[in-house]
């Protein structure tokens, strides 16, 4: 029976291509002028793009809220080739491109439909020694789960829990299990030199608050200080808590503020800050990740109430250790939610590898890369498959194809994902990443009517998603770009975009 149903899966997948590629041949090859001319200004060749649009058979978007989600629900039946009309535009649509952040939406349509939208990842602490009236006379150890979403309110709310349960005085150690991820330790700067930007947060699988220090600058007129309030709470950091106000224009004032956040302990800023700000947010990576944790976690579980006689140290959860609580993570749905609308990398990598986690050795990139990669080949068979590094986009060695991108768009819109896996997008004018696009064009006919992860590197300019034509008709929408100037191109994508929504 196996035999057979994956004979006919594959001749349906094998039929499907075809129809893709029967259609590509009919579609139009000739780019909208608008994009072209915005792409010409950008100084960007037509031979650096790779574009695919086309009409979704059934519900799209708007659509999508009374689709539902059903985790461990049956996959759709794969659509019949007369299913899929031709598509709308196809430019270069095999060209394998870096897809930047788009890549992003392969690693969480892939962690929905393989781990289901209600999953959670559970964060455990366990206790190694006796109890007896609030005092534990051995270590306190936390489990990491992989959660992606591990910030400081939920932290908080583990530590009261464990207060709760009856242990407030700790005479051993606090012990951070990070075990579940097996990754090599990295230098934040190789990516792109920037090691103090949060995006390059390495993944751990005790990933707390993204690795990463907000502080908050408040001007103060009376007092002509500016205050300065950072979270979450950090042992051992010495923190200036205001510096002078300077006059005149906003301008850089992160360049003005003459930060130094190059020591473990203590952060420093020589300069003034511009009262003509306002308040203003600057989240930045903390300069050594691999203490990050420990100091965050010691500052927290003093502030929740409870106290520690030794230290905070990363360790093996010990075999004789017994759960004292645990606490579920958001559920995946949610995650999803953030990584593409605000194409949060490291959580992104969680969730990548968080595929292969329950694997013999713990969550590895290669083991999410095969485990994917058979994902891929049952879903969409071998042609067209991704190039996967660490599932966020944040890499120089992922690719993918508009084609490819498109056969996923399509079967996300058509299935029991549908909700939770658009819900997840940017919607245009409204939120995430594309929010600014109102900004841009106030009067695109595209704003409030397509859903969109965009995707960014020095070199790469991406958008997909889903649009609504002024027709009624949905479209999904893939276009890439790799070149140098890409990053100048990003209105030419806008261009396109109000084309697709502006159809006949």
């Amino acid at each position: 029976m196996f035999r057979l149903y994956a004979s006919l899966r594959c001749t349906m997948l094998i039929a499907l291509a075809g129809a893709m590629a029967a259609g590509a041949a009919r579609a139009q090859s000739a780019l909208p002028p608008e994009f072209t001319q915005a792409l010409a200004r950008a100084g960007v060749p037509r031979e650096a793009v790779s574009v695919m649009v086309t009409a979704l058979p059934a519900a799209g978007p708007a659509a999508l809220a009374e689709a539902g989600s059903v985790r461990g629900a049956a996959l759709p039946t794969a659509p019949t080739a007369a299913a899929w009309p031709a598509p709308r535009l196809s430019h270069r649509a095999e060209a394998s491109m870096n897809p930047a952040s788009v890549m992003k939406l392969i690693t969480t349509y892939a962690g929905l439909d393989l781990l289901g939208p209600d999953f959670t990842w559970t964060n455990r602490v366990y206790v190694d020694g006796p109890v007896a009236g609030g005092v534990l006379d051995g270590h306190l150890v936390i489990r990491g789960s992989g959660d992606p979403k591990l910030v400081l309110e939920r932290l908080d709310a583990l530590f009261r829990q464990v207060i709760a349960q009856g242990v407030r005085e700790v005479r051993g150690d606090i012990v951070l299990d990070n075990a579940i991820f097996q990754v090599p330790e990295r230098n934040p700067a190789d990516f792109d030199d920037e090691p103090l930007r949060p995006y390059n947060a390495s993944p751990d699988g005790l990933l707390v608050n993204f690795k990463s220090l907000v502080f908050t600058f408040t001007p103060d007129a009376a007092s002509g200080r500016a205050v300065i309030r950072s979270e979450p709470p950090i042992a051992g950091v010495d923190i200036q808590a205001d510096l002078a106000l300077a006059g005149g224009p906003c301008g850089d004032w992160r360049a003005a503020l003459r930060a130094d956040f190059s020591s473990p302990q203590r952060v420093h800023f020589a300069g003034r800050y511009p009262g003509a700000c306002g308040e203003r947010l600057w989240p930045v990576a903390y300069v050594q990740p691999r203490a990050y944790a420990s100091r965050v976690v010691q500052a927290m579980w003093g502030a929740a109430g409870g106290t520690l006689a030794g230290q905070v140290r990363e360790g093996p959860t010990p075999p004789g250790a017994r759960l004292w609580v645990s606490a579920e993570s958001l559920p995946l749905s949610s995650i999803v939610a953030d990584i593409n609308k605000f194409s949060n990398n490291v959580m992104a990598q969680q969730l990548f590898l968080t595929l292969s986690a329950q694997a013999p050795g713990g969550g590895t990139f290669e083991g999410s890369r095969r485990q994917l990669q058979g994902w891929w080949r049952d879903r969409f068979g071998e042609q067209g498959a991704p190039v996967l590094d660490n599932g966020s986009g944040l890499s120089r060695q992922e690719r993918a194809s508009a084609a490819a991108l498109t056969a996923l768009l399509r079967r996300a819109a058509s299935g029991p994902l549908a909700a939770p896996f658009a819900d997840s997008l940017g919607i245009a004018g409204v939120d995430g990443t594309v929010a600014r696009m109102r900004e841009r064009n106030g009067s695109s006919p595209a704003l409030g009517n397509a859903w969109l992860k965009t995707g960014s590197l020095r070199d790469v300019a991406a958008v997909a998603g889903y649009v609504n034509g002024r027709s009624g008709q949905r479209y999904s929408l893939v276009a890439l770009i790799n070149h140098d100037n890409a990053n100048a191109a990003r209105p030419a994508l806008d261009q396109l975009v109000d084309w697709v929504a502006r159809d006949p």
